[in-house]
């Protein structure tokens, strides 16, 4: 009970600390993931840049894609799952258009649905680099688009058969933390 005495205090240093935060961004969205020759993907994306740490230029992200929301959503496809975490740079950071390069880290698994699967193999770690580029709107609406490799792939004996190489994505976010876009006081350059 006697911390419940401090959550008011507790939530106005946020609150505070939040309103002067301005720099920094925290983008969450939807992203749109497409394996080239195979599978849809959908899921959600996050990104954050400190006002203390190259704000606006270096990004921290968690994602989350999955065919179970895209093309295994209507049919029979694998289920598949793709936990990344990123780093990414972004050059022109005060301007609309932003291109930026990311390294992707993380796992996958698939889920082929059929216990005589069991022995191919359903696991794998990621690493994928990509490079794309990213548009700020006025609103703290961010539009950006990518296309990346898969450093580690399978061929459905040493790897998952269901994780391809080239893929390309869509991730459309909104800065939880631009004050001053919604207040209208944004100034972007193109």
């Amino acid at each position: 009970m006697q911390a419940q005495k401090y959550l008011p205090v507790l939530f106005l240093l946020l609150t505070a600390k939040f309103a002067h935060t301005q720099k920094s961004t925290l983008d969450v969205g939807a992203r749109i993931q497409q394996t080239v020759n195979l599978y849809n993907e959908n899921g959600i994306a996050v990104s954050y840049s400190d006002k203390h740490l190259r704000p606006g230029k270096l990004f921290f992200g968690f994602s989350y894609v999955t065919s179970r929301l895209g093309t295994a959503l209507s049919s029979n496809a694998i289920k598949q799952d793709n936990f990344l975490v990123s780093a990414a740079w972004h050059l022109r950071s005060h301007r609309v258009i932003q291109p930026f390069g990311r390294l992707n880290t993380g796992f996958f698994t698939a889920d082929y649905g059929n216990k005589m699967f069991d022995d191919l193999p359903r696991k794998s770690l990621l690493l994928a680099p990509d490079i794309g580029v990213s548009f700020q709107t006025r609103l703290p609406l961010k539009i950006a688009t990518s296309v990346g490799y898969n450093l580690i792939t399978g061929d459905g004996m040493s790897g998952p058969g269901t994780l391809y190489p080239v893929f390309y994505q869509l991730t459309v976010s909104w800065n939880l933390l631009d004050h001053a876009a919604l207040a209208g006081r944004k100034k972007l350059k193109l």
